[in-house]
């Protein structure tokens, strides 16, 4: 069975060497489906809490919402962070609080403090499931992931990798026999 839920995130981009309209600077909103698949849980009679499976999706997809998302090698990266250097805001603002932590993977690299990630390819639909799948695959037992950007939609499916250990009480991801949000003591 699966538990699903969804992540709307805010974000611009363009398409470096694309020849479409796409090759400007634009924005989106963006709709980011998460299966998680298990067993059910008795417990809690559930596969996995929706509102931890966003809390932990959140984690690291916060750097993606109301942020500027570049390849590596798009022109307009070198003057994005001048001009960011020159209004004092590239190292972070006091406004900036909505912020996850930096991160650095094959495929992109968060710069929370500027509210910018740098990509290896293109950040089209199926590059945004790719770089997820790659920050959430040890995190959660992704079935399925589809993302949604205006009328722009891609889906994956994966084979989750077997059962997460859980708490009875609240269903979420046992660390060492304990589970980090009730305390409870697997015997």
């Amino acid at each position: 069975m699966r538990s699903i839920t969804k992540i709307d995130l805010q974000y611009a981009h363009r398409f470096y060497k694309f020849q479409g309209e796409a090759q400007y600077l634009h924005g989106h909103t963006g709709l980011l489906t998460i299966e998680v698949e298990d067993s059910i849980e008795p417990g809690v009679n559930m596969v996995y809490p929706c509102n931890e499976i966003q809390k932990i999706a959140w984690d690291v997809l916060k750097n993606f919402d109301h942020a500027l998302i570049l390849r590596e090698d798009d022109p307009l990266l070198p003057a994005i962070l001048a001009v960011y250097e020159k209004q004092g805001i590239k190292n972070g603002a006091p406004s900036n609080k909505m912020k996850g932590e930096a991160f650095k993977t094959e495929l992109a690299t968060a710069y929370p403090d500027c509210r910018l990630v740098v990509t290896k390819e293109t950040m089209t639909v199926e590059g945004m499931i790719k770089i997820v799948y790659s920050l959430l695959k040890d995190k959660l037992n992704i079935a399925k992931l589809t993302f949604t950007s205006g009328v722009n939609a891609a889906s994956q499916e994966y084979q989750p990798v077997g059962t997460i250990d859980r708490c009875p009480l609240c269903g979420v991801t046992m660390v060492n026999g304990v589970c980090p949000k009730c305390g409870y003591k697997r015997k």
